[in-house]
């Protein structure tokens, strides 16, 4: 039987629960991109982990046809409970990413994946974004397994792996990383108190089809219980000051299932001159009380260049003041030149064929 919002206990302490539903229309002139990292565990809990990531920019001309400019798609198999190691990769396009197999799908993976291909961002920006999220995913994915294990198990697991939490926290749920990881917050509370982090319950996922456009996302296939999903929407239109709308969410499908939103932003920015002129975050769906305290970090990125954005991020982009997830959709927003890019130069080649 499936699960249904009312069978459902929330968390006391969960934070925002207002997620959208549908896709904004298509605007003409403008690129979509959207990509989709799926997180599946297909012989179970304590089996490998399966990334499977794809991704499209999508051209609506001035009369609002659509043409596809860019696809891309990777598969990565992650040994999660045995250290989080890379066992295989592929990529389309290929890369010559041989070298990242054996490496740990964490931290660090990002600058080996800038060392394996340093010219992949340039390159081919769509693949590098799913290949970027690689760490992430990985670490989020972490929700299925402790949502489909006992507190019992899972502390027996994290004990046999040598990664059972202190006073301090263990590794990955440290005091202060994000607004989330406050001291005396839920998250820390919950360690402290249990040894655990607290599981999080968010709201029902709605879906993102625009019933009234088939091309408003790229073929995405349906969530086995346990399945997660990191789905982003970047829309961008070209002109003097260029604009941007963008959505992130993080899903997880219970046992039974339902779909649930863990993490969930939108975003609107202005563009000149390569720079960010504005940029506003609003939260949808975020899992505990003290997140929402991240969400005016994203106005700090006004007058910021769009080249070197990520790095931008990550370097300043920390603290209580932050939000990791959120952070994810700010270091996205590097790749925007290029989809501008891509509007101005296919819609002239538009022009002049039908001249």
């Amino acid at each position: 039987m499936t699960l249904t919002p009312a069978t459902r206990t929330l968390h006391p302490r969960h934070g925002l629960h207002e997620p959208t539903s549908g896709t904004p229309p298509r605007l003409p002139g403008s690129v979509r991109r959207t990509s989709t990292v799926d997180m599946l565990r297909p012989g179970g809990l304590r089996g490998p982990l399966i990334l499977a990531g794809r991704g499209r920019d999508l051209l609506t001309d001035a009369a609002g046809e659509a043409r596809t400019v860019s696809q891309a798609g990777m598969r990565a198999v992650v040994d999660f409970v045995g250290g989080r190691f890379v066992r295989e990769l592929s990529t389309d396009p290929v890369r010559p990413l041989d070298s990242l197999i054996g490496v740990r799908a964490s931290s660090g993976f990002r600058g080996r994946l800038d060392e394996a291909d340093p010219h992949l961002a340039a390159e081919h920006d769509l693949l590098y974004l799913l290949l970027d999220e690689v760490p992430v995913t990985t670490l989020i994915s972490g929700q299925a397994v402790s949502a489909g294990t006992s507190e019992q198990a899972m502390k027996a697991e994290l004990a046999r792996q040598g990664t059972m939490p202190g006073r301090a926290g263990r590794p990955g749920f440290v005091a202060g990383l994000c607004a989330g990881f406050a001291t005396g917050g839920t998250i820390m509370n919950g360690i402290e108190a249990t040894g655990l982090p607290p599981t999080v319950t968010g709201p029902t996922a709605p879906s993102l089809r625009a019933e009234d456009d088939p091309d408003a996302w790229h073929e995405t296939a349906s969530l086995p219980p346990h399945g997660m999903r990191r789905a982003r929407r970047i829309d961008v239109v070209p002109g003097e000051h260029a604009t941007v709308d963008a959505f992130f969410r993080d899903s997880y499908v219970l046992p039974g299932g339902l779909e649930t939103v863990i993490h969930e932003y939108t975003l609107t920015a202005d563009v000149e001159g390569g720079a960010l002129t504005r940029c506003e975050a609003r939260a949808r769906v975020l899992p505990w009380v003290e997140c929402p305290a991240a969400v005016a970090s994203a106005s700090r990125l006004a007058g910021v260049p769009l080249a070197g954005l990520r790095k931008h991020v990550r370097d300043r982009f920390t603290g209580t003041t932050t939000c990791t997830h959120l952070n994810d959709m700010l270091r996205a927003l590097e790749d925007v030149p290029a989809l501008l890019d891509r509007a101005v130069n296919r819609n002239h080649d538009n022009e002049r064929r039908t001249r």
